[in-house]
């Protein structure tokens, strides 16, 4: 019995030592960039809006004149969530995500509630639902999953 009384404090102590070393080894080797690589930013998805033109620049001003104003440029598009980006599916083969889009699309005030129930034959219920889902952050039921919240 005295045997087994040391044994178990040293299991403990051991396996306490592999996981704080595996913990500081995981905090090395977090991601980052290799050298001789570098990052790039991803290009923008063909179906989202693009930033406007710039605007031409004003003239300096002259012998202590003061410049000119410039010309201003032109607006840009609104981003990802204009309704005729919105995908042309039947409702059975809506995603997760295009339901998010769906719902980010009405509330960024580029398609009104009524437009999507009609395009998607759906009840404005389910809409709210979707709308709920997204946000509280229940990705299960949106995804068509049972929901992480309850019914």
């Amino acid at each position: 019995m005295s045997r087994t009384r040391w044994q178990r404090p040293l299991v403990l102590a051991v396996a306490s030592l592999a996981l704080a070393t595996g913990t500081a080894c995981a905090a090395q080797a977090a991601p980052g960039v290799t050298p001789g690589t570098s990052l790039t930013a991803p290009a923008t998805p063909s179906h989202c809006g693009k930033g406007g033109e710039g605007g031409k620049g004003g003239e300096g001003g002259k012998g202590g004149a003061p410049g000119q104003p410039g010309e201003p440029g032109k607006p840009g598009k609104p981003g990802c969530f204009r309704f005729d980006d919105l995908p042309d599916k039947p409702k059975s083969e809506l995603t997760g995500l295009d339901k998010a889009r769906i719902v980010l699309t009405v509330e960024s005030g580029q398609a009104k509630k009524a437009e999507i129930v009609k395009k998607y034959k759906i009840s404005e219920k389910e809409f709210d639902t979707w709308d709920k889902q997204l946000r509280d952050g229940d990705w299960a039921a949106l995804l068509g999953l049972d929901s992480l919240f309850g019914s």
